[in-house]
């Protein structure tokens, strides 16, 4: 297959607000794009930006490696390769890719009973689950299924995402306390973390310390969200530890030691059951990671007045993953932290990823001792302080008074994730999306029309009861598609219409304007209707009836059994013939 390299001229002044898509291969790398275009004046701002975001990269990284399962070194070179990646194929100009709260307690909950306290497998396992998430991303990029995650409705994510944060904040809160605990779930971790309390194992010095940075982080996040309070804290952490000594004297926890150098290519090597297990765990990954970076590239996409490719963004998403997967990494996603401050800081492009990528990896090659009186409690503050971001309680209280059915839904989600597990619960939340969906085409509204005075065409009688209706004809209308799953709940609500009407019924008149699409078997129904409706001296049409919803009734051959006379262009002039056909002069 040959690529063309050709694109079309891209303005000076804002060469990414442009309403026509690049093609070949600056569709599949837009880092071509990025280079042809960048500008010179964008030099400092994309390192100024890069040595900010540099800030926050460190310690958020190792924060949710350590929320993972793994040791803190991973988070670092999760950061670093899926950066480069993203880089590269990644169609957002600003989105800042890499370790996720909304990921740390899938993973954890995947890698940590298969790995049976094996660090080694543990990495393993994660990496190779980076790898078939990124698969599936590149897959469903591939093959256009970037609008798949807006089958997950917001009240549905917010649901799953309070039950992934209330998991990991449970998780996490022992660091932040000074001890640890084990737990294959959410109430036996819950327990445990009760039960030490209860037993007084806190050590007060981790406590004060991990209190001490969520605090700061919080602060700054509310007062001063331009200066990087994570940084502030681990920094202040780290040098109080250190200069008092307190892993020695306070038993305080820390990373230790990082190793130095660069992450190595390896092939995760796991075993044919496990390959199987990390599966379902793949498929529920990519479908929280692709979700939430479709929320926030939108987001910065109308901000900047680009247009969002959401195909290449899942492509970008999978192959971030993969290079993670193959360079000691995990599963990562698009961060809705770090992206603002790469934003805030005055990032114009992927070069602001690249800088803090060179930047890392400075540190791990010539200061990796720098970080070793890092303690786990400041690590614990920075994902308990994720987690809370994650939370959200209006939204979940404004359905509470406005769509209580959604409402359930939410909390139907979120106790699934807390009570089931992170992986059963993200099921259950895609489950509940289809179930909606199908519910929603499934028992659409209906009504009988009727004609109210001082108003144009015609309304609803259950919302209108001075309506007017004309003797002999009923006007129905079905607010859905007709297929298979609600054709017959469509021919029983006619039945049921003409059996109220207040007159004998002579003409039945369909407001098809609703009805985007019918199928073959609501084709047959129909067809049963109009058979049955004649015999018993009744006429069946159509008003307002979509052309491409025709076409497909010509294809069937109903189109031309019902006959062309029997489809109007609008509800009056079908009320119009009506009248003309049966003298009648008046509406009753």
């Amino acid at each position: 297959m040959r690529c063309s390299l050709a694109t079309p001229q891209i303005p000076k002044t804002d060469p990414f607000a442009r309403k026509i898509r690049p093609r070949g291969l600056y569709r599949l790398l837009p880092i071509l794009t990025t280079l042809r275009s960048y500008q010179r004046d964008w030099v400092l701002p994309d390192i100024a930006a890069g040595l900010v975001l540099t800030a926050i990269l460190v310690p958020v990284g190792m924060g949710y490696a350590a929320a993972s399962g793994l040791p803190a070194i991973y988070g670092l070179y999760a950061t670093i390769v899926p950066l480069i990646a993203y880089a590269i194929f990644g169609p957002s100009r600003i989105l800042v890719l890499g370790p996720d709260s909304a990921l740390a307690a899938l993973i954890a909950a995947t890698i940590l009973p298969l790995a049976a306290g094996n660090p080694d497998k543990a990495l393993a396992l994660a990496s190779m689950l980076a790898i078939l998430s990124g698969v599936l991303c590149i897959g469903a990029g591939l093959a256009r299924f970037g609008f798949i995650t807006d089958l997950l409705s917001k009240p549905i994510r917010d649901g799953y995402l309070n039950g992934i944060a209330l998991t990991v904040l449970i998780g996490q809160l022992p660091k932040v306390l000074g001890f640890s605990v084990s737990g294959s779930s959410f109430l036996k971790e819950a327990n445990g973390l009760l039960l030490s309390i209860w037993n007084g194992e806190i050590n007060e010095t981790a406590c004060i310390i991990g209190l001490s940075c969520l605090m700061v982080i919080l602060g700054f996040r509310r007062w001063a969200p331009r200066i990087p309070g994570v940084l502030i804290a681990v920094a202040g952490a780290t040098i109080l530890v250190s200069l008092l000594d307190l892993s020695a004297m306070a038993g305080i926890a820390v990373i230790g030691p990082l190793p130095q150098g660069l992450p190595q290519f390896q092939i995760p090597v796991v075993s044919l059951a496990e390959f199987g297990s990390l599966c379902a765990a793949a498929v529920a990954i990519a479908l929280v990671s692709f979700a939430d970076m479709s929320a926030l590239s939108r987001t910065f996409a109308h901000r900047t007045g680009s247009e969002v490719d959401s195909n290449q963004e899942i492509i970008a998403l999978g192959a971030a993953n993969v290079a993670a997967g193959f360079f000691q990494g995990f599963p990562v996603s698009s961060s809705a932290s770090r992206t603002p401050v790469a934003e805030s800081a005055g990032a114009k492009t992927q070069i602001t990823g690249v800088v803090g990528v060179v930047c890392i990896a400075l540190l791990l090659i010539f200061a990796p001792r720098l970080l070793t009186n890092l303690p786990q409690a400041a690590l614990g503050a920075i994902v308990i302080a994720a987690c809370i971001s994650l939370v959200e309680v209006r939204g979940v209280l404004r359905l509470y008074k406005l769509r209580r059915d959604e409402f359930v839904l939410s909390l139907v989600c979120f106790l699934g994730v807390v009570l089931l597990g992170v992986i059963q619960g993200i099921f259950i939340a895609v489950g509940l999306a289809l179930l909606s969906f199908i519910w929603r085409a499934w028992q659409p509204y209906d009504a009988v029309l009727g004609h109210v005075d001082g108003l144009k065409s015609y309304h609803d009688i259950s919302r209108h009861p001075e309506a007017k209706r004309i003797d002999g004809l009923v006007l129905f209308r079905w607010d859905a598609p007709l297929f298979f799953a609600n054709a017959e709940i469509f021919r029983n609500q006619i039945l049921r219409a003409v059996a109220n009407a207040p007159t004998p019924t002579k003409w039945v008149v369909v407001a098809a304007e609703p009805i985007t699409d019918v199928d073959i078997t609501a084709a047959d129904v129909l067809a049963d209707l109009d058979s049955a409706l004649h015999q018993a001296g009744m006429d069946l049409f159509f008003a307002e009836m979509k052309g491409p919803v025709k076409d497909k009734l010509k294809r069937y051959g109903l189109f031309n059994r019902l006959g062309i006379e029997n489809f109007f262009p609008t509800i009056e002039q079908a009320v119009e013939r009506y009248l003309i056909v049966h003298k009648i002069t008046r509406l009753d």
